[in-house]
């Protein structure tokens, strides 16, 4: 079994930063890729970024490259998304998933087996 666990939501102006963690708790932690998601009001849940654990490669939104990076520290077994230059439109909770071993691409919510629970972020204009 798996948890997960988001923090480093909030509120921030447009323009501005945060920063969001997903610590993973595991016996055994292997995985092979770990994605963040976002949902917003009325809208289907929506791929953000993935990073694939073993090889570090990442991937990437039209909407958010250039402006979001994702990182991951193994030793913390928790994986970051840094969000820059942030718009009213990235106003959404963001999840993060994993996908223990291959089970399709990574920008496909239905490939994920484990969900944390959502942190809000909310950008102001």
């Amino acid at each position: 079994q798996v948890q997960l666990v988001e923090s480093g939501g909030g509120l921030v102006q447009a323009g501005g930063s945060l920063k969001l963690s997903c610590a993973a708790s595991t016996r055994t932690f292997s995985f092979y890729a770990m994605g963040w998601f976002r949902q917003a009001p009325g809208k289907e849940r929506e791929f953000v970024t993935a990073i694939k654990w073993s090889t570090d490669s990442t991937y990437y939104a039209d909407s958010v490259k250039g402006r979001f990076t994702i990182s991951r520290d193994k030793a913390k077994n928790t994986v970051y998304l840094q969000m820059n230059s942030l718009k009213p439109e990235d106003t959404a909770v963001y999840y993060c998933a994993t996908q223990r071993t291959y089970r399709g691409p990574v920008s496909s919510k239905d490939y994920y087996d484990y969900w944390g629970q959502g942190t809000q972020v909310t950008v102001s204009s």
